[in-house]
């Protein structure tokens, strides 16, 4: 008996385009195309289309998340010493949080084989931030990635050529067909790289508000629970946090700008409430899932005990070395990282408090800027964006800007100055503001 025909891409790509249901063989046909390149990037476009407007169901997302794990290798982790954890964001802006918790994690006794991944429209990527220290290599072959996660604790890479690698060209696809947000391709994307990375937990930090690709919350909790309950199905467990993106996370947006932000903290010579609470939280969800900390407020301690001892510090400079970066970064940060020729104060044109920020048009004016993708094989500028930002609540004036434009030109500076003015809503001084809460919800 002859094998059944394979279906052709273009017909599946119909029956998704006018909203009927896809078998798992026929989800599983068309990875397969995108993994191979059978599937031209018009048609993974199309599909990516059609499923963002008709969407998938959970059994199309299983078998969707299933098709693109196994599109290449799954990693085993037989003899490591200790729990193998992650965390995922859906991105924000001045999201610099792995750069803290994985090392910080690493330091408690966890393994962290983090595949992360770069800027998606308005939001920043980690792989971006890590691609602003010279010498690092985000993309290292699976052998380097293996042996840091042993040597250091922790890695923090983009998918290697065997890890999902549908995924890998789907996700890059998504970036520029305005396909992003939908939230069955966000949940596959996410949980086939981090099933594939062989985690034996998971914890989710996905975010809402203005900043957020979830920009309300009832998208970004229906987001949270289909990757909960999506993980649970492929035997993951998993929590998932809703966190508040209605204004940066830290200080700082732009490449080079939260790296050194991030190694600042780490080496105990900077901090940052907001960063750090979310840090805290995710770090602490990740301790407990690894059954490495009886309770969450033991959870916590043993992070902050990592940070103060410098414990998280070293394991953050064992990884970079690890993965081709110099190996006095946490000491000489500005030695090593790019800094932008124009710096500018943002002054508000008038004095007041911060009573609204549009996280969305900060990030994209740190896109302007060069500091992220217009096309999918844009070159970043990793030494601009936006550092010292005013939060909600601060008061702002002529002695305390809205923040300071790190630009290449006076041209580009200028344009972004305005961005950021835009971007800011003011209340008269002293007028109370409402700050909504940094940790929403969480969801299990």
């Amino acid at each position: 008996m002859s094998a059944e025909p394979a279906p052709l891409p273009q017909e599946l790509i119909r029956v998704k385009r006018d909203g009927a249901r896809l078998a798992p063989r026929e989800i599983g046909a068309l990875v397969a195309g995108v993994a191979s390149g059978a599937l031209s990037d018009a048609q993974v476009g199309a599909f990516a289309m059609a499923a963002f407007l008709n969407g998938l169901d959970r059994d199309e997302t299983v078998a969707l998340t299933a098709a693109m794990t196994a599109s290449g290798v799954r990693l085993d982790w037989p003899d490591v010493d200790g729990p193998v954890l992650d965390k995922h964001s859906t991105g924000g802006i001045g999201d610099a949080v792995s750069l803290l918790v994985a090392p910080a994690v690493a330091a408690c006794g966890g393994v962290v084989p983090m595949i992360a991944g770069r800027g998606l429209g308005h939001t920043g990527g980690t792989l971006d931030k890590l691609d602003a220290i010279p010498g690092y290599v985000t993309g290292p072959n699976l052998d380097v990635f293996v042996r840091t996660v042993r040597s250091a604790g922790c890695a923090i890479v983009g998918q290697t050529a065997e890890i999902a690698p549908a995924d890998r060209r789907l996700y890059a696809i998504r970036d520029v067909t305005a396909t992003v947000e939908s939230i069955p391709l966000i949940t596959a994307s996410i949980l086939s790289k981090k099933l594939a990375a062989g985690l034996s937990s998971l914890v989710l930090d996905v975010k809402t508000g203005s900043g957020a690709f979830m920009a309300t919350t009832k998208r970004a909790e229906a987001l949270a629970r289909s990757l909960v309950e999506v993980a649970a199905g492929a035997g993951l467990p998993a929590v998932a946090l809703l966190t508040d993106m209605d204004e940066p996370l830290a200080c700082v947006a732009g490449n080079a700008l939260e790296t050194r932000h991030a190694i600042e903290i780490l080496a105990g010579r900077r901090s940052d409430a907001r960063l750090m609470e979310v840090t805290l939280a995710l770090g602490a969800e990740m301790l407990l899932l690894g059954g490495l900390a009886p309770d969450a407020a033991s959870a916590r301690s043993a992070l902050e005990a990592a940070f103060a001892s410098g414990a998280a510090a070293e394991r953050f400079a064992l990884m970079v070395a690890a993965l081709g970066g110099p190996g006095d970064i946490v000491e000489r940060p500005a030695t090593h990282l790019a800094a932008a020729p124009i710096v500018r104060a943002v002054t508000p044109e008038r004095d007041g408090v911060v009573s609204g920020v549009d996280a969305r048009a900060l990030g994209l004016a740190v896109v302007a800027l060069g500091g992220g993708r217009t096309g999918a094989d844009d070159a970043i500028d990793h030494a601009v964006g936006l550092a010292e930002l005013a939060g909600v609540g601060e008061e702002v004036g002529a002695a305390r800007p809205l923040a300071t434009v790190h630009a290449r030109d006076e041209a580009d500076a200028e344009r972004a100055a305005a961005a950021v003015r835009a971007a800011y809503r003011l209340a008269a001084s002293g007028e109370p503001v409402r700050r909504p809460p940094l940790i929403q919800e969480r969801i299990a």
